[in-house]
């Protein structure tokens, strides 16, 4: 550098500082994008998961409730009951069974949509540094 910063004119350094924060702030905005990308990417994931987990339990469920009730209903006959009352108990202890297991798939694929998970930590650390190092050159 020919000059050193105490001799080159206030508008230059002024003009440099302005300069350099737009740059900053122009790399800032590519690093949300990047970190934002990433963060549809997992959401996407998640959602995957929700459907696939969805689909699955509604497809298991129209052909396996029909068995386990049945099944389950012949067995309450056999010792003893009548018919009616071991078919209606038989549909609500199947019932109980398969809404536990699509609960635990939907609350898995809920938890990976919460909030905190899509948060773009990289992007306001560097930018509360950024800040920081800006604060301490003004």
């Amino acid at each position: 550098m020919a000059l050193n910063d105490s001799a080159r004119p206030l508008s230059d350094l002024v003009g440099n500082l302005f300069g350099d924060i737009s740059g900053l702030l122009r790399k800032e905005i590519q690093l949300a994008k990047a970190e934002a990308s990433e963060k549809l990417e997992d959401a996407i994931k998640a959602s995957r998961n929700l459907a696939i987990g969805a689909v699955l339990a509604i497809g298991a469920i129209g052909v396996f409730l029909a068995a386990l009730v049945s099944g389950l209903t012949a067995l309450l006959i056999a010792i003893g009951m009548s018919a009616q009352p071991a078919n209606f108990i038989a549909a609500m202890i199947v019932t109980a069974v398969v809404a536990a297991i699509a609960w635990s798939m939907l609350s898995r694929g809920i938890a990976d949509l919460k909030a905190n998970k899509l948060n773009m930590d990289r992007t306001v650390h560097s930018i509360r540094m950024d800040a920081d190092a800006i604060r301490e050159n003004v």
